[in-house]
């Protein structure tokens, strides 16, 4: 009974935000945030208990409004840290959270995608959709890390990149694309942890990683399950299909090498307790980070990048 009235409760506030945001000045982020909160008052008002059960189940697991946040993830699992803002070109972007920080007394380099819970932090994160300043903020940390010789945490959550005119002229694409090009040469170990949505470049741009870590119920894909249908068959009514042929799941992935290990979450998803979450992530975290130390420079890039070459190979069939 608790459960049920927790999630009428959220339902509640999520039907609250959409009609907030429907006040605001209408964009496509704001639009398409629109109809993802109303996709989760849905499946709040039909949940059923236990562990989802198929592909677009994992999309809603991985889209919950409680689930654990960057922010979150750097609270319980980093001390000292220190945030550093904007790419020194244009603004700062709120959608990328980077700093410094210490995890079990090693120093580290943060970051990661930044969702917001209420209205107010939606429309200041950008709902975790980052502009290019976000992704030439994200390089520029990254390269800081490089220099210093500290190890870079990546924490993926994010539908995709802002779509957005001024995204586009400020060179959306460049920017993505420059991020896969410089990560690559980065002389430092570099883990990925997609916690929640990997959606399209905009996760890919801080994605590139020597050690790939996916959370159990996250999903990680080229595109939505929503714009995949809508261009495969005109409307959103197949996205349920569309998130099973896109193969996005953990298990997909992993079967793929396309991510190196699952993550187990806590019973039901990471939005039932965020610290059990935490914990069961740390020792995963700490056994990538103590691993890919051992590795010498050269040996170092040479494995990302022959990882990456793996990527690319495809068979056809006569």
């Amino acid at each position: 009974m608790a459960k049920a009235e927790n999630n009428q409760a959220i339902a509640q506030e999520l039907e609250k935000q959409i009609k907030e945001l429907e006040g605001t000045s209408k964009s496509a982020a704001t639009e398409e945030e629109i109809e993802r909160l109303r996709q989760q008052v849905v499946a709040l008002r039909q949940k059923v208990s236990g562990p989802p059960q198929d592909a677009w189940e994992r999309v809603l697991v991985a889209r919950h409004p409680q689930r654990p946040y960057t922010l979150d993830y750097i609270q319980m699992l980093f001390t000292d840290f220190l945030e550093l803002h904007g790419d020194r070109r244009f603004a700062d972007d709120g959608a990328l959270v980077t700093g410094f920080a210490q995890f079990e007394d090693r120093p580290i380099v943060v970051v990661g995608n930044q969702k917001g819970r209420d209205t107010k932090q939606k429309l200041l994160r950008n709902f975790g959709m980052a502009n290019p300043e976000g992704y030439r903020k994200a390089l520029r940390v990254m390269q800081l890390a490089s220099k210093f010789g500290l190890p870079i945490v990546c924490l993926v959550d994010t539908p995709g990149a802002y779509p957005g005119i001024g995204a586009e002229e400020r060179g959306q694409a460049e920017a993505i694309a420059c991020n896969l090009k410089e990560i690559c040469k980065l002389q430092v170990p570099i883990v990925v942890i997609i916690h929640g949505e990997g959606g399209s470049g905009g996760a890919l741009a801080i994605a590139v990683g020597d050690e790939i870590l996916m959370h159990e119920y996250s999903v990680y894909s080229v595109i939505s399950p929503e714009s995949c249908s809508s261009i495969l068959w005109r409307d959103w009514d197949h996205k349920q299909e569309a998130a099973r042929v896109l193969k996005m799941t953990a298990e997909d992935l992993y079967s793929m090498k396309i991510v190196d290990q699952i993550v187990p979450e806590p019973k039901g998803g990471s939005h039932m307790d965020h610290a059990q979450a935490a914990e069961l992530l740390r020792p995963v975290l700490r056994n990538c980070l103590d691993r890919l130390g051992k590795l010498s420079v050269p040996d170092l890039i040479k494995r990302r990048q022959d990882k990456l070459r793996r990527l690319a190979t495809f068979v056809t069939e006569a």
